[in-house]
């Protein structure tokens, strides 16, 4: 069993060595043969991509190791979505993860169940989000308010008048908006029928 141990700390102040410690004393009390050490110094666990975090994902998918090891879960990340899709990652490429704060091996039955666990609760937090979200527009449009990016106008010297047989192309280049923005215009100036493409 190769093992890859990863440790983080979010300050330069910091030191990784007591987890690191921790790791090397797990591995050699399971008789795993320790393959590579990556560690984070001073990187916030908010962020997706981490020098030493991208070295071990290049180091599973190459299959240089067996096994991923942290201290605890939020070294690996404090986004649920990121730890879901790294895990799944690893899962998917056949290498194993095990945390020792949460006690999450997914080389066995148990652990594998914590994952799926953690999985259903961040989809239902997903759902959950959307449904405020969904709850929040309809509030919003209930009390009046227009939703959406604000229509775009033509800039103070250009008028539809300047655009009179012009396609829909040049008359946003006359007016200084997008096809869209002049085809809304033109529409509400002249019938449909006179528009030009796109």
């Amino acid at each position: 069993m190769k093992v890859a141990l990863y440790a983080r700390v979010s300050t330069a102040e910091q030191t990784a060595d007591n987890q690191v410690f921790e790791l090397r004393r797990y591995c050699e009390a399971r008789g795993w043969a320790i393959a590579e050490e990556f560690v984070d110094h001073g990187v916030s666990g908010a962020k997706d991509s981490r020098p030493a975090l991208d070295a071990l994902m290049a180091a599973a998918r190459r299959r240089r190791v067996d096994a991923v090891v942290v201290w605890r879960l939020d070294r690996l990340g404090r986004s649920l979505r990121h730890l879901l899709l790294t895990l799944d990652e690893l899962t998917s490429r056949g290498v194993a993860f095990v945390s020792l704060g949460e006690g999450i091996d997914t080389g066995t039955a148990a652990g594998r169940l914590q994952l799926h666990i953690l999985g259903a609760l961040a989809e239902f937090e997903r759902e959950r989000i959307r449904e405020r979200v969904v709850l929040g527009l309809q509030r919003a449009r209930r009390q009046g308010r227009v939703l959406g990016r604000p229509r775009q106008q033509p800039p103070t010297g250009a008028t539809l008048a300047d655009c009179s047989g012009l396609s829909v192309r040049e008359a946003a280049r006359v007016l200084g908006v997008s096809r869209s923005t002049a085809q809304r215009l033109l529409a509400a100036g002249r019938p449909k029928s006179h528009l030009g493409a796109a």
